[in-house]
């Protein structure tokens, strides 16, 4: 078998002007990605509004896209290894920017959200390929800063969006936030003639494989959003979607590189790493649907100071993230993930057992705690998840990492969706909060299961080989 090989630059990294510029690349996408997600979010009051539809049906134009994603990430990260990082990451950039295009020209709401979800398809390719890039782009022992840098631009776009969207509608349409995806994705573009040329094994795709993994996910993520309000349908549907993975397994089992990473989840560091993500990303999508109902029924706050309130979290993650990445070369990873799956679990408890009515402000150095405790988790975790991956499976890594996060955000919002339906709506933004604890705090013991071996073999811990 043909095993993918990168140009000796590319091996031991690049260097120079050219370094700086696939760098740039790789996180000016992740911008793009992300960035269009945030301010989209913040447009479904005014799509609802221009296109005449309810609130529930324009919340289509988010979950297209989010469709598109979970759809579409391992079967990117499988074609990158079969055809090459570089040429898959740009046509996803440029699927993106044209279905930006479509979005701009959406004479209605069906065409949008259908654009939405083309966006959402080359979304996947930058995100299970762009780190992927980067462990060709820099050394090894640089790859933990390197993601540190990701996570900085992905906090930094998360917080950003609501505002960028905010000001865009408050002087243009709606169109505008779709338009300004336009220059960023030429950018781009351009400037993937620099990232490093990586031979893929000329693997032939699995086109079936490729549509079970579709169907699978597709109506997983179809049956989680059927569930608060549709029960029986919901169940339908996931019970086909545990059919279609049962029959794609099967499928992929016997492969050496199957498109369902199962060789890479058969190493036990990778397997911890992909549940402690999927537990953490759950938590923290649980917190972040709760917070903003219980700031707003639990302390009375309008919507613009419910969003100030909630800035300190990715900001947060901003400022630890690189640190996390530096420490991460230095400190046992697992470590480090408990200690940061602890921090977020505290600083959610504090939050759903601070007394109502009370002083909102008092909130913020609980959210800054969570904010610092996923940036210390994220960082070392999505480092040891590459790393525990041969350099020839890093686009599986990426799309494995992708598919986790997406699980958990999924499965934390299905919670909630669930406890505002069964409970109140001045306890269950509490609950939620709890329940995010339970699950930070759960990703963080898990973490340490990557510890155990070394605790038993010297007697106390040391930083692990990857």
């Amino acid at each position: 078998m043909r095993v993918m090989q990168a140009s000796d630059d590319a091996a031991s990294g690049l260097q120079g002007p050219r370094r700086v510029v696939a760098i740039a690349c790789v996180l000016a996408a992740m911008v793009l990605v992300v960035l269009s997600a945030a301010t989209a979010n913040v447009a479904l009051p005014a799509l609802a509004h221009a296109f005449q539809v309810t609130p529930g049906v324009s919340v289509r134009v988010v979950t297209a896209y989010q469709l598109g994603l979970v759809m579409a990430l391992l079967p990117c990260a499988a074609l990158g290894e079969s055809l090459g990082y570089r040429p898959v990451f740009t046509t996803g950039v440029g699927l993106f920017t044209g279905a930006s295009v479509l979005c701009v020209l959406a004479p209605s709401l069906h065409w949008l959200v259908a654009a939405r979800f083309v966006q959402g398809l080359g979304g996947a390719a930058v995100m299970a390929l762009g780190v992927a890039l980067l462990r060709f782009v820099v050394q090894q022992e640089q790859l933990a800063a390197a993601i540190g840098w990701n996570a900085l631009t992905v906090a930094l776009s998360s917080a950003a969006g609501p505002t960028v969207g905010a000001l865009l509608l408050s002087g243009a349409s709606w169109s505008w936030l779709f338009a300004v995806n336009l220059p960023i994705g030429v950018a781009v573009l351009v400037a993937t003639r620099g990232l490093p040329e990586v031979r893929g094994t000329a693997r032939e795709p699995d086109a079936i494989s490729m549509a079970l993994n579709a169907g699978a996910f597709g109506s997983l993520f179809v049956g989680a959003e059927l569930m608060p309000a549709k029960p029986a349908l919901g169940a339908g549907v996931l019970a086909a979607s545990a059919l279609t993975v049962t029959a794609l397994v099967r499928r992929e089992l016997p492969k050496d590189a199957p498109l369902v990473p199962l060789d890479l989840l058969r190493a036990r560091s990778f397997r911890i790493s992909v549940l402690a993500s999927a537990a953490c990303f759950a938590g923290q999508a649980s917190a972040l649907v709760a917070l903003p109902f219980y700031l707003q029924h639990g302390f009375g706050q309008d919507a613009l100071t419910t969003g100030l309130m909630m800035t300190p979290w990715p900001l947060s993650v901003a400022i630890v993230a690189p640190i996390a990445g530096r420490l991460a070369n230095r400190v046992s990873t697992a470590w480090l993930c408990a200690a940061g799956g602890l921090c977020l679990a505290l600083g959610l408890t504090a939050a759903a057992l601070w007394p109502l009515p009370g002083t909102p402000l008092a909130l913020v150095p609980f959210v800054v705690l969570c904010g610092a405790g996923f940036g210390l988790f994220q960082v070392p975790n999505n480092r040891n998840m590459f790393l525990a991956a041969p350099r020839a499976r890093s686009g599986a890594a990426g799309g494995m990492q992708g598919t986790a996060r997406l699980a958990g955000q999924t499965t934390g919002a299905v919670v909630m969706a669930l406890l505002f339906m069964r409970t109140p709506i001045d306890v269950a933004p509490r609950i939620g909060l709890a329940i995010g604890a339970v699950l930070t705090l759960t990703a963080g013991l898990v973490s340490m299961l990557r510890a155990a071996p070394e605790i038993r073999a010297h007697g106390g811990w040391s930083r692990e080989a990857p």
